[in-house]
């Protein structure tokens, strides 16, 4: 997508990742409007289709297979993607609250969070039973539950159509296992009263023919451990229970000042709640101007009018389009076994035909959002220097450290500088900070800067101030300060104030849980956003260095390796929303306890893992101490997802620079040329020993450390870093092996 020329103005958020939104995100991709920001909110990356849930169940489709990838269809639509659950909305502030975040600020919103199955008022239901949803929990659980043996007893609460539907998808599951099942399927009235006798009829014939037995009519008194007791029947006894009575909208909506109906969203027919700046769409509102069943139907029918009236708002006209929505929908029902049962206007069909029918409408609803457009690029000027086209590349340019300028340039740059005069300044080439020496008291001082990853302002800043941190840890010294300098891109004085309330806040919270001060900072507009720090710490000690490992010294890492090939994946909409979330988070986890760590188990030398990779930061480590190094890429601590994308041939936009850093004779047989074409995969041996290379963002501490490393990886671990041996110091200089 082409960036707009115009500056941002406006802001629009979706609250949740429902059908609405997902086909929305879409559109918006294909067609962008300029000057608005587009923020979504969800609690996961993925949003999983209900649609394909019962198949899911009866072991017919994989649990990826229902997940729509937030992530991926974010960047198609050039959207911002905010993990969390929202808690509240303030109409007068114009503000969205998510735990452990600032306040999000919108011009315009839109609400699709569909509803929850949780029975508050039925005790013991959220110690002893599973909700239906979210879909994540209750699949899970599932899946733990199936994996066992002997015999299964299995309770569904709530007689209606996704009752029937769970119930028999358990029952199909049992019997493809081979184990024998007992389940029930219980309602507080009649089991499938809302179909016509016909369909409900059918239905349970079906639910008959797999064993299901019906309790109707009962009133359950609550539920213990294993038991659900009745009021006025025997208690039934069930291992695995789980409910699907109903629809329960989100508690947070109470608290809203919204209009609502039975606790859901009243909208009109623009699908405007009572504030009009404020849509909802999906099984979360309710059209009071045409009341219906919840069905996930109506929001993939409301997507394309939301799309067309939260640009009209945006761009500040009243015309708008009424949503119609049909008397009657097609039913299909899941009996399941590959078999379904098709409901509309009372004529009722059954049979594997219609199953096949349900399966191609699924599956070709979930292509659209695996199988997103490839939108046109901007064409290249027709006149351009020679070697303009090179420079650029063939794939996105990486963000983070996969932007930096590489190690060589670096030094080369560095190198016809003259030495600092002054006896208070201490810095060895290659070290991560300079060192201020005030009488007894050392200070350390370090910059670092990055090139935004992803469009979260918030969590940008917490990688980028973790990232800066490393430098302050990696000596072994204690935060102590830290100035920001940020780059925004053009937008309105508005939206400039609101995103540096949002940052700031953030950057003051992680730079205080850290025990540093946040002492101001600098900001400017731009083309694309950047994020700087310059930090200082206080050494108690010596700090630790790059020059002091020797020969024997065992290499630690605290953290996996893999966010460059995971994040330049992301960039071209290839990594799994899942991993790029996990790398994220790993990103934002910091350092200090096991800075502690290391420097109390004596270490001689440490380095934080950033731009230029595993093994350009051991190399600082080998140049300064004048020792070698064996590395054992097999057990370093990959990023999940990250080996993957190595094997696929993905690599970051800075790899080829850090891979030519090692010397070639003998440091590693299996490195090419460096003529040697970076992208191919496989180029230069195993992928493993190419991760070797990965620029980091946000790294871990390696570190050089003598005796029995097993005491300290413990304490480590036991802090919650995925810390490991890697490989061991050796003493010939210069030179870095792989095993």
């Amino acid at each position: 997508m082409t960036p707009s020329p115009l500056p941002l103005s406006k802001d629009l958020v979706l609250i949740g990742g429902g059908h609405s939104h997902a086909l929305l995100l879409r559109k918006w991709g294909m067609t962008p409007l300029a000057g608005a920001r587009l923020t979504v909110i969800n609690p996961g990356p993925t949003a999983p289709y209900s649609g394909m849930l019962p198949g899911h169940l009866a072991g017919h489709y994989t649990r990826d297979a229902l997940d729509i990838d937030l992530v991926k269809l974010a960047r198609f639509a050039g959207a911002r993607l905010i993990l969390g659950a929202v808690d509240g909305i303030d109409l007068k502030q114009r503000q969205i609250h998510v735990p452990d975040r600032p306040p999000i600020g919108f011009d315009v919103a839109s609400i699709d969070v569909g509803i929850t199955s949780e029975m508050p008022n039925l005790v013991g239901f959220a110690d002893h039973a599973v909700p239906a949803k979210p879909l994540d929990t209750f699949a899970q659980s599932w899946a733990a539950y199936r994996a066992g043996d002997g015999p299964a007893s299995i309770a569904v609460i709530g007689g209606g159509v996704a009752g029937a539907e769970i119930a028999m998808a358990f029952a199909h599951a049992m019997q493809r296992d081979r184990r024998s099942a007992t389940i029930h399927l219980i309602d507080r009235g009649a089991v499938l009263a809302a179909l016509p006798h016909r369909s409900a009829r059918r239905l349970r014939d079906a639910m008959g023919a797999l064993g299901i037995i019906l309790v109707e009519n009962a009133r359950i008194a609550q539920i213990r451990a294993g038991t659900i007791v009745m009021e006025d029947a025997p208690d039934i006894h069930a291992a695995f229970i789980t409910g699907a009575a109903g629809a329960q909208p989100h508690g947070w909506l109470a608290q809203s000042g919204l209009d609502l109906h039975d606790g859901f969203i009243t909208v009109n027919p623009f699908l405007q709640s009572s504030d009009p700046a404020i849509f909802a769409t999906g099984d979360c509102a309710h059209m009071q101007f045409a009341p219906r069943p919840k069905a996930g139907v109506y929001a993939v029918r409301q997507a394309p009018i939301l799309f067309e009236n939260l640009r009209a708002a945006l761009r500040g006209t009243q015309k708008m389009r009424a949503y119609k929505p049909q008397k009657d929908y097609l039913k299909l029902i899941s009996l399941g076994h590959k078999s379904a049962l098709a409901d509309r206007y009372g004529m009722t069909f059954s049979g594997p035909l219609l199953w096949r029918w349900k399966d191609h409408i699924d599956r070709t609803f979930m292509d659209q959002f695996r199988e997103l457009p490839q939108m046109d690029q901007a064409a290249l000027p027709k006149e351009r220097t020679s070697g303009s086209v090179e420079a650029l590349g063939d794939k996105p340019f990486c963000g983070g450290c996969g932007s930096k300028v590489g190690r060589g340039a670096l030094a080369t740059a560095l190198s016809g500088l003259p030495a600092s005069t002054r006896a208070d300044v201490e810095q060895i080439p290659g070290d991560d900070a300079a060192v201020l020496n005030f009488g007894t008291h050392r200070q350390v001082i370090s910059t670092d800067h990055l090139r935004a990853l992803v469009d979260d302002p918030v969590m940008m800043v917490r990688i980028a101030a973790i990232h800066a941190l490393g430098d302050v840890w990696s000596m072994g010294a204690v935060p102590q300060g830290a100035t920001a300098n940020l780059i925004l891109p053009r937008m309105s004085p508005a939206l400039a104030e609101r995103s540096l309330t949002e940052i700031m806040h953030a950057t003051q919270r992680l730079l205080a849980e850290n025990g540093a001060a946040l002492l101001g900072g600098h900001s400017s507009l731009g083309s694309e956003w950047s994020f700087g720090f310059t930090v200082t710490g206080l050494c108690e000690t010596a700090p630790i260095t790059t020059a002091g490992a020797q020969a024997g010294d065992a290499l630690i890492l605290t953290k996996p390796l893999g966010s460059g090939v995971i994040m330049a994946a992301e960039m071209a909409r290839a990594a799994h929303g899942a991993d790029v979330m996990a790398a994220l988070a790993q990103m934002q986890q910091p350092q200090g306890r096991a800075s502690t760590i290391l420097a109390q188990a004596g270490t001689r030398a440490m380095t934080d893992v950033t731009g230029f990779g595993l093994a350009g930061h051991l190399l600082n480590i080998c140049e300064a101490s004048q020792v070698g190094a064996n590395l054992w890429p097999t057990r370093v601590p990959l990023m999940q997802g990250a080996l993957d994308l190595a094997r696929a041939g993905i690599r970051s936009t800075l790899y080829p620079e850090n891979r030519a850093l090692l010397p070639h004779s003998g440091a590693h047989p299996a490195l090419p040329h460096a003529g040697a074409h970076p992208e191919l995969p496989h180029a230069g041996g195993q992928p493993e020993t190419d991760l070797m290379f990965d620029p980091q963002t946000a790294g871990g501490l390696l570190a050089a450390l003598p005796g029995d490393p097993a005491p300290v990886l413990a304490a480590l671990q036991d802090a919650g870093y995925h810390a490991a041996h890697i490989g061991q110091i050796t003493d010939q200089a210069g030179q870095i092996t792989f095993d």
